[in-house]
């Protein structure tokens, strides 16, 4: 089932991503596509699999590497620079351990968005998707790379970290073509964000890269603005929100497969208590 004129938005927010997974593999187990979808961070890197239409297999994956040091480790973050080995996550897993289906995800006429914030300009970028490829791989690497425990991410001149640090919720572009959006959050309703901490962290480590500290430092003012606004589509009944009840129990590394699990289940659960809306919100 689709609507052509609704969208859906994904939250990034490292492993919470997680139940952003288990919200999609629900909506692909009943059928739902969508015409476009956008995704930040984890949304982006888990996202990828709503066009190649591979329900399950974040869990899959997730759960049988969460323990991996080339999957994410502190000593991935010492040799490599980056906390999620790039190598390991954008190659050796969806090449050749876990298989990412090009085919499907190039035939899938689903527009497919990554958003990354640009270093110099601490402004997001949003990238067009279409097919797997190399570039593909590191556009979605560098949605998903956070500021301290990632690289900066090079590719067609420009240089690129975490979107979620300038859109952590790319509705308004969204917006632009559709007039109806689902959005996944991966925080509760009554979620604050606070100030970033320490920044003086954040100022040594992007000391070349003035505009991205600066994005950091009014991050949580941005995302706090951009909730209210989601919550206000949503009363206008051009948004349908899916978000967790409470807190999620997972944190922003995970090597606990029961954590995974049970964070998973919540994303379906959600889903799943929410299909009745969901079906009424395409159809009207």
């Amino acid at each position: 089932m689709e609507n052509p004129s609704v969208g859906i938005v994904l939250e990034g927010g490292a492993m919470r991503g997680i139940f952003t997974a288990g919200v999609m593999d629900v909506l692909m187990e009943r059928g739902v596509t969508f015409p476009a979808c956008v995704g930040v961070s984890a949304g982006a890197a888990f996202g990828c699999n709503l066009k190649s239409n591979q329900p399950g297999r974040v869990l899959r994956y997730n759960l049988n590497y969460c323990r991996d040091r080339r999957y994410c480790s502190v000593r991935s973050l010492i040799k490599t620079g980056d906390m999620f080995g790039a190598r390991f996550c954008y190659k050796t897993l969806p090449d050749e351990l876990d298989i990412f289906d090009r085919d499907v995800f190039k035939s899938n006429p689903m527009q497919f968005w990554v958003v990354c914030t640009d270093v110099l300009s601490g402004k997001p970028h949003y990238q067009r998707l279409d097919e797997v490829n190399d570039d593909c791989y590191t556009w979605i690497r560098a949605s998903a790379s956070m500021p301290l425990v990632s690289r900066v991410v090079h590719i067609n001149g420009g240089s690129y970290l975490d979107g979620g640090i300038s859109d952590s919720i790319p509705i308004r572009f969204m917006e632009r073509q559709f007039e109806k959006n689902i959005v996944v959050l991966t925080q509760p309703r009554d979620y604050i964000k606070q100030p970033a901490s320490p920044m003086w962290l954040f100022r040594r480590a992007l000391r070349r890269y003035p505009n991205m500290v600066t994005a950091i430092a009014n991050r949580h003012q941005n995302y706090n603005e951009t909730r209210d606004y989601v919550f206000s589509r949503e009363q206008s009944g051009s948004a349908l929100i899916i978000c967790p009840n409470e807190p999620l129990p997972i944190g922003r590394v995970e090597h606990h497969p029961e954590v995974i699990q049970k964070t998973y289940d919540l994303g379906r659960k959600a889903a799943e208590d929410k299909l009745t809306e969901i079906f009424s919100f395409l159809q009207d």
